[in-house]
């Protein structure tokens, strides 16, 4: 049995962790810099990203590799780099974990590749599938437990991450950020995310939504995906409030307290991993264990609820018959 289902045999909610970009910038990182370098030219402060949310009582943490694929690793020159700085992050993490002498489980994140699918781009799912099995085979050499697909958008993009989770014999949990207009980037609706794994040789350990526009958004997605989960466990890895720019700063607008009615919001909802995304902070963190340490179930939440507890939708879904706005671009997990 997998990490991940020992813990959910023996808990009934676990804790994820927070934002890496985030609090590596309040670390000295500067924009534009890929924070996956950190790990070889900076393990220090990435062992301290982890302890931050090992501390606060997170019980999964995500390695320091969103984008360390050779596609976001080329734009650094790094394409060479993938396995070497994989392996690093995860042994950073895993030696992090293995400190606190409780049960954690040490997640392999893999964002997207920035690259459009054929015929919209020139990615070819065999290409794909390719560079995520590079990523996965080092996560899994440096010590990671299971392989974290995130914000994902496209179809096949998430099931070319799993194939690659599955090639280097890794279990696998994906999320998907559904950020536009109730849909992922690529049109994908979370009431449709259980059906992207069929016929895949190996199912996902748990899937879900995290980072999108805020956690008002993100928890109608729970509620979307919580009914047609098909006995799948629910991941909820919120944003922390919208984020504003004030110069070159971004700030995220969720306090403690916002975080805190999210998470149980996020358990009423049917989630059994609860975390954070951009803007999530240690701070934050202490807010959401204490909401699950104490936490009565409740109803179940609808859309009226969630936004007059947490505020009112930032892209309400829009109505059937639009097709999904193709965009590309660089993603962050900050």
């Amino acid at each position: 049995m997998a990490k991940l289902q020992e813990l959910l045999a023996r808990k009934d909610v676990l804790m994820a962790d927070g934002a890496t970009g985030t609090n590596l910038f309040q670390m000295g990182l500067t924009a534009g810099d890929p924070p996956e370098l950190w790990n070889a030219d900076h393990p220090d402060r990435i062992r301290k990203l982890h302890d931050g949310f090992l501390g606060a009582g997170s019980d999964i943490i995500l390695t320091n590799t969103f984008g360390a694929n050779r596609f976001r690793m080329k734009l650094h020159n790094a394409q060479d780099r993938v396995f070497e700085l994989n392996k690093l992050a995860a042994e950073i993490a895993r030696e992090a974990a293995d400190a606190t002498g409780r049960e954690i489980v040490v997640a392999g994140s893999m964002g997207p590749t920035g690259e459009l699918f054929t015929p919209l781009g020139e990615l070819t799912m065999d290409v794909a599938i390719e560079a995520f099995t590079e990523q996965a085979k080092g996560l899994k050499a440096g010590g990671a437990d299971i392989c974290w697909i995130e914000t994902m958008s496209s179809v096949e993009e998430i099931r070319a991450a799993a194939e690659g989770a599955i090639n280097a014999g890794m279990p696998y949990t994906a999320t998907a950020s559904f950020d536009t207009a109730g849909r992922t980037m690529m049109g994908l609706k979370p009431e449709d995310l259980a059906k992207v794994f069929d016929g895949l040789s190996q199912a996902p350990e748990a899937f879900g939504a995290n980072c999108g526009v805020g956690a008002s958004d993100l928890l109608v997605s729970v509620l979307a995906m919580e009914a047609q989960k098909n006995g799948f466990t629910v991941i909820a890895k919120a944003n922390c409030g919208i984020p504003q720019v004030k110069g070159d700063h971004v700030h995220y607008s969720g306090t403690p307290e916002l975080m805190a009615s999210y998470t149980h919001l996020a358990m009423d909802a049917g989630a059994r991993i609860v975390g954070g995304c951009c803007g999530t902070t240690p701070e934050h963190l202490v807010a959401i264990r204490t909401a699950i340490d104490s936490h009565n179930r409740g109803e179940r939440p609808d859309r009226a609820r969630i936004e007059e507890l947490i505020g009112p939708l930032v892209a309400p879904p829009r109505a059937e018959g639009g097709e999904g706005r193709k965009r590309t671009g660089r993603r962050e997990r900050a």
